[in-house]
């Protein structure tokens, strides 16, 4: 078939789907066979979950009030993708990928015929829709490939393989996706390549913007952007290096420097007094992470230490910023620090069956801080917790998961647990390669 019909079917595909992207592990690939340049593909989830706690948004600060509230429970799609790709050949390539998280966004402004012809807006649905990825590639050799648009931040485990399929848990995994952007993706330069056993990739981009830091989530809103743009007065660098020299074996390493203070679109208030003059709030985070897996087991771990600095001068401005209606920002303080260490390991009991099918039995366990507090500042405990869970995947077909877990987040002993159950069902495929 000519180029032209290819172009045709993907931009059909996009418009159908609403969507898009290759993986990164996808794009290595870059001289692919005639009749195989367009890529689709996606993941999704659809879970229930029954939470044996209250919901309370006063539930740590007046735990003993909430101790015996009955719970609720929730269906959701945390994530739908679809992905798209495209290899114009002479080592041009196309990725892109659109998420609807929790069921997408169903808003409209409606004309109500029996109220006087009130034109009202009526949302149907919360959740977001999301460009996760949209970039333009050129490879020049498997060590050196050059990608610019909308990128994945690979920093952590979750980020870097944030499918259903890389992680046990109905959920991704709770820690990095508290104290960090998940799944992290920014508009930047990526400069990325293979050499043996190892994979490189350096990123240019956008620094995070301090105004969305605060004590429950540390920095992970800071990539996030009210605008229709996004505020790049500070610029920031990620890299990432893994090796992958034992079968069944990878070892990461990522890490993440920018400054994040005076990073937005409306920046006069920053300049309004001197003691704001030297700030910069410079983010630094550093991962390390590893899987093993053969048949018969997988074993993941991570774990991640970032460091905020200037956080006591950002947490004065954080607080002292308007809360007029419609205003974005936190109004919170956010800590000097954040961490969190997990590890998860399951056992394929069908490994000895003549069978493509698989049956995890896995535990997962999981401790984080999303705020160390700065000197002079009370340490919120509530911010602490632990995570214990344990359950089944079970896999009737390699793109198929079928989830369920049992666990309990906890907390100091002044606070009340947080026991829950779910329940989901998961897939990571392709339509087309």
């Amino acid at each position: 078939m000519q180029l032209s019909h290819y172009l045709s079917t993907l931009c059909a595909a996009l418009l159908l789907c609403g969507a898009a992207t290759v993986e990164a592990q996808q794009a290595d690939t870059t001289a692919a066979k005639k009749g195989s340049r367009l890529t689709l593909g996606g993941y999704g989830e659809a879970v229930y979950s029954h939470h044996f706690y209250s919901n309370n948004v006063f539930r740590y600060s007046r735990a003993e009030q909430y101790k015996d509230d009955p719970g609720f429970g929730r269906f959701d799609l945390p994530h739908a993708v679809f992905m798209a790709g495209y290899d114009f050949g002479h080592g041009w390539t196309f990725g892109a990928e659109v998420e609807f998280e929790h069921g997408g966004v169903e808003a409209a402004i409606e004309r109500e015929t029996d109220e006087a012809a009130e034109v009202e807006q009526e949302v149907e649905r919360g959740g977001e829709v999301a460009l996760e990825q949209f970039w333009v590639q050129k490879s020049f050799s498997r060590a050196f490939n050059v990608r610019a648009g909308h990128i994945v931040v690979p920093v952590g485990m979750t980020n870097n393989g944030h499918t259903p399929d890389r992680f046990f848990t109905v959920f991704r995994p709770e820690g990095e996706n508290t104290i960090m952007p998940c799944t992290w993706h920014e508009t930047g330069l990526s400069l990325w390549g293979r050499l043996g056993a190892w994979r490189y990739e350096v990123q240019l981009l956008p620094g995070l913007n301090s105004n969305m830091f605060n004590d429950g989530g540390w920095v992970h809103d800071g990539s996030a952007s009210p605008y229709e743009f996004r505020p790049a007065t500070r610029l920031a660098g990620a890299a990432r290096v893994d090796w992958s020299g034992l079968r069944g074996v990878r070892v990461g390493l990522s890490g993440y420097v920018g400054n994040a203070f005076n990073n937005d679109f409306i920046n006069s208030n920053y300049r309004s007094g001197a003691r704001y003059s030297t700030v910069r709030g410079t983010v630094a985070i550093g991962s390390l992470d590893f899987s093993i897996q053969n048949r018969w087991f997988i074993v993941r771990h991570n774990l991640v230490y970032g460091t905020l600095g200037d956080a006591d001068s950002i947490s004065r401005f954080n607080k002292n910023q308007t809360t007029m209606s419609g205003n974005p920002y936190a109004h919170t303080e956010v800590g000097r620090a954040a961490w969190a260490a997990g590890v998860e390991a399951g056992v394929n009991v069908l490994a000895g069956c003549r069978t493509d099918k698989k049956l995890y039995i896995f535990t997962h366990l999981e401790h984080y801080d999303s705020y160390v507090p700065y000197e002079g500042m009370v340490d919120k405990e509530w911010c602490e917790r632990s995570l214990v869970t344990a359950g089944v995947n079970y896999c009737p077909v390699p793109e198929v998961a079928i989830k369920a877990e049992g666990g309990v987040r906890l907390l100091a002993e002044q606070y009340n647990d947080e026991p829950y159950v779910a329940v989901g069902i998961t897939w990571t495929g392709f339509f087309k390669n």
